[in-house]
């Protein structure tokens, strides 16, 4: 796993993340992004994407979960009620902090002399509370201290859903 401190600028070249990611996502990716979690085989499992899209229209999604079966494993949970349950239970002070940092490193990354719309909130656009458990797992798999993603790792090893560096890609 990469550490959010080791993320670096974005890099388009990699043409053959571009291909996979646009089939992971259904569609061409709409901004610049790295892939920064794979599984052994290579293949995507957490994008850090760029703060705004190429459109210059805000990002708020520093970290995107796209493997598929961690996606399906992740929307489970939420349908379950997951959301509601891991706000519940999780310490809202570690989950405001969680927050806090993902909007600091991701705002860290826009130029200064940026004029316009820019990013807002925390993991997953949202200010307080947990909105989104994908992007939460993906803030965790980063190796970010998000007590949301915890839980959710929590709950997919409990499963035989959680992330496997040693599994090939879904």
């Amino acid at each position: 796993m990469s550490a959010p401190g080791a993320i670096g600028r974005f890099d388009r070249s990699d043409r053959s993340d571009y291909e996979a990611v646009t089939r992971l996502l259904g569609r061409e990716p709409q901004g610049a992004f790295t892939v920064v979690v794979r599984r052994c085989d290579g293949s995507p499992v957490v994008l850090a994407n760029e703060p705004l899209l190429d459109s210059g229209r805000p990002m708020p999604t520093r970290f995107w979960l796209v493997d598929r079966g961690l996606v399906r494993a992740v929307g489970r949970l939420e349908s379950l009620g997951g959301v509601n349950e891991a706000e519940a239970m999780v310490d809202p002070v570690e989950l405001q902090a969680a927050h806090d940092a993902y909007a600091a490193e991701r705002d860290a990354l826009i130029d200064a002399a940026h004029v316009g719309p820019r990013p807002h909130g925390g993991v997953g656009g949202t200010r307080t509370g947990v909105k989104c458990l994908h992007a939460h797992y993906a803030n965790y798999l980063v190796g970010a201290a998000d007590p949301v993603g915890r839980w959710v790792a929590e709950r997919l090893a409990a499963t035989g859903d959680a992330y496997d560096e040693t599994e090939p890609g879904q």
